[in-house]
């Protein structure tokens, strides 16, 4: 959970720590499309049959979670993050929420660590989640794909999923950018309560969709 200290921390912008510790990350999951699988194999299949491959190859493995996205928006949501790289994530569980911090790194991928063991010892710290955006073959199939994988099971698959749509949606909806660009650029102007508050709400409305 966030503490009065935290939330300080946040407003005065604070992050010089934190933008410190995290460049020294090693990112866990692959970094190139074909490190995951052979692309010779989506020659001359459709952007469909390349989106249903790509779920496909990914179903059943443990800890590991796969998207799409489409190519206006990747580009979007990869130069944004390029000049706003960071931003925060509440997870919410029954007993209240605590909150992730997530880290752009290039060429497209994404770190996210427990904000408060930053607060606590930035040196200790380490990414929960990572995920890419693979852009190999935008110009190609005209689809982006999206994978997550999962360090530390204290982060469940299916609030991974919910995280990774979430930052993405951050940088892609016009709306949601501008407290990404708050937060980075004038941290005193980010209401914390007020930007939970919405995440909230709009966990509520998706889930609600999802029954």
């Amino acid at each position: 959970m966030l503490t009065s200290l935290g939330r300080r921390a946040i407003k005065v912008g604070n992050f010089n720590g934190v933008q410190r510790c995290m460049s020294g990350f090693s990112f866990a999951g692959p970094r190139k499309l074909d490190e995951v699988m052979k692309t010779e194999l989506l020659e001359g299949k459709s952007k469909t049959e390349v989106s249903d491959m790509w779920m496909a190859y990914h179903e059943n493995q443990e800890g590991v979670l796969a998207s799409t996205l489409d190519v206006d928006n990747s580009i979007k949501v990869l130069d944004r993050a390029k000049k706003r790289p960071f931003f925060i994530q509440p997870v919410f569980r029954e007993d209240g929420h605590f909150m992730l911090v997530s880290q752009y790194q290039s060429p497209s991928h994404f770190f996210l660590a427990y904000l408060e063991s930053y607060r606590m010892d930035p040196d200790r710290a380490q990414p929960l989640i990572t995920f890419s955006v693979f852009t190999e073959l935008q110009e190609s199939h005209d689809i982006s794909l999206l994978r997550c994988d999962v360090i530390n099971r204290g982060i469940e698959v299916k609030e991974a999923s919910v995280i990774m749509k979430n930052v993405i949606d951050s940088y892609r909806i016009d709306e949601d950018f501008l407290k990404v660009k708050d937060f980075n650029d004038t941290p005193e102007k980010f209401d914390i309560d007020d930007y939970i508050s919405c995440m909230k709400l709009k966990l509520e409305v998706d889930d609600k969709g999802n029954k």
